[in-house]
This record gives structure tokens, C-alpha cells and sequence, in this order.
């Protein structure tokens, strides 16, 4: 299976990483909770994101490879995760 948006999602997920660690960082400057907390929820967010490129790419296989039926269902299936995350 070929993964067009790769690259990005690996860009992506090296930047969350850094966000983290800079958590880290945070609770051991002694940062007070509301300022990780903002911080986590930014990490949380992008993940959100990244998850949707995913699906996105996932979406995008199915369709090159299947009928107009199995087009339908995997549209619908991205739309229905897009408006969980």
C-alpha cells in the first residue's frame, strides 16, 4: 500500500515529540499545571490532526482501488471520523 502523505505524517509526529518532551521540560522548570495542561491539550490536538491526515490516506487508497460502491462507504466512513476527532 502506497502512503502518499507519509512524509507529512512523519513531520508531523517529530514535532509532537518535540512538543512533549518540551512538557517534560516544563514540569521539571516547575511550570504551573494550567500552562502543561494548555500545552497538552495543544499536544492532544495535533495528534487529532495527524490522525485525520491518516484516515485521509487510508481514504484515498481505498478509492483508487475499489468500485463507486466502495467509494460511498469509505467517504462516509471519513466523514463520520472527521466529526469524532
Amino acid at each position: 500500500m502506497t502512503h502518499h502523505k507519509l512524509p507529512e505524517i512523519k513531520k508531523r509526529l517529530a514535532r509532537i515529540e518535540g512538543h512533549v518532551k518540551g512538557i517534560g521540560k516544563m514540569i521539571d522548570e516547575g511550570k504551573g499545571y494550567p500552562e502543561i495542561v494548555q500545552q497538552i491539550t495543544a499536544v492532544r490536538a495535533a495528534l487529532d490532526s495527524t490522525m485525520e491526515i491518516i484516515i485521509e490516506d487510508l481514504v484515498d487508497h481505498v478509492n483508487l482501488n475499489t468500485n463507486n460502491k466502495g467509494k460511498k462507504a469509505a467517504s462516509d466512513l471519513k466523514d463520520t471520523v472527521s466529526k469524532i476527532l
